[in-house]
């Protein structure tokens, strides 16, 4: 070390850009134990930074689409419910409308099934009605040929599901809101049209549940594109929190040497004074 000068302290100007570039690391550390990142600003790292907001753009509309998604599938589930519902409400028209068949049968005990016919056949129009989810009605026809159409993707690609008319004398309950059972004669006109809505019922019901298989299983595939993309942009931001904790050592040992480094420069000009005595 040469010692020539009070003026000019070489070896603490050294010692202090070292120790301020510790200081500096030290900080990144801290700040990367504290945030859990690595990349935590456009600051750290521009490109990777850019990279994961983007992705971060991406996982935010997923959120939309799964959003829209369980909305459908809550709405199909409702309707399928209800459908279930006239279905069973069906099957008690067919046995009160075949027992009625029986010319034999009293006028009383007629009259007794014909009021059970229509008090089952109204339950229908209830429970249609009250099939909504969310506004959403899939068996009253109140969405026409358009359905429900739940968002599939972040591109705006929808998935449809068709609505089922379920309402009395509709394409599908061919059961009227004034079909009875008064007589043997329509007693047996009845029994054709619950047959033929049964039928009919069935198909509008596998149809829903086809509906709803698709629903349900892009709703799968999303979430797990979600949850990958997570593990995606934590792979490009995330600290690797063991590392950094013995970094950390590292640095403040080595800055409490920086310090004892420009503290021994610092004094290295007082041996100067031995030159005057």
């Amino acid at each position: 070390m040469a010692l020539n000068s009070v003026n000019t302290n070489n070896g603490a100007m050294v010692a202090l850009q070292n120790l301020q570039a510790t200081n500096r690391e030290l900080d990144t550390v801290q700040n990367r134990i504290n945030t859990g990142k690595k990349v935590n600003t456009a600051k750290d790292n521009g490109a990777i930074w850019a990279i994961a907001q983007g992705q971060r753009s991406e996982i935010s509309a997923l959120n939309s689409v799964a959003n829209s998604l369980n909305r459908g599938v809550s709405a199909v589930d409702v309707s399928l419910a209800a459908g279930e519902s006239v279905s069973d409400l069906l099957v008690q028209l067919k046995e009160k409308a075949l027992a009625a068949t029986d010319r034999s049968l009293s006028t009383a005990s007629r009259s007794a099934l014909n009021e059970d016919f229509k008090a089952i056949r109204d339950q229908i129009t209830t429970v249609v009605n009250n099939a909504t989810f969310n506004g959403v009605n899939l068996l009253n026809n109140s969405l026409g040929t358009a359905g429900y159409r739940a968002l599939a993707n972040t591109g705006g690609t929808t998935i449809r599901v068709a609505g089922e008319n379920l309402s009395l004398g509709g394409a599908n309950v061919t059961v009227t809101a004034t079909t009875t059972i008064g007589t043997s004669t329509l007693a047996t006109t009845a029994l054709g049209l619950v047959n033929t809505s049964i039928d009919r019922v069935s198909a509008s019901l596998a149809r829903l549940g086809t509906g709803a298989k698709s629903l349900e299983t892009n709703r799968s595939f999303v979430g797990k594109l979600s949850d990958a993309l997570e593990a995606g942009v934590g792979n490009l931001v995330d600290a690797d929190l063991a590392k950094e904790s013995a970094r950390l050592q590292s640095l403040q040992t080595k800055q409490q040497l920086g310090v004892q480094a420009l503290s021994i420069a610092n004094s290295s000009t007082s041996i100067l004074l031995g030159l005057f005595r």
